[in-house]
């Protein structure tokens, strides 16, 4: 294959690629994310009591 021509085989990867990253797992990271946050202000709480006593 020639340098700089990209064959259809490869778009395709790419595009099931790019599907997987933002369908799959830029969503799951973000609830991950989130979950570990509200599970470390919670632990916080338990450990140093609510906020204002």
């Amino acid at each position: 294959m020639k340098p700089g021509i990209v064959d259809s085989g490869s778009k395709r990867r790419e595009l099931q690629l790019f599907l997987f990253i933002t369908v799959v797992l830029f969503p799951v990271l973000a609830v991950g994310v989130v979950a570990a946050y509200g599970f470390l202000v919670w632990m916080w709480q338990v450990i140093a009591g609510p906020p204002g006593v």
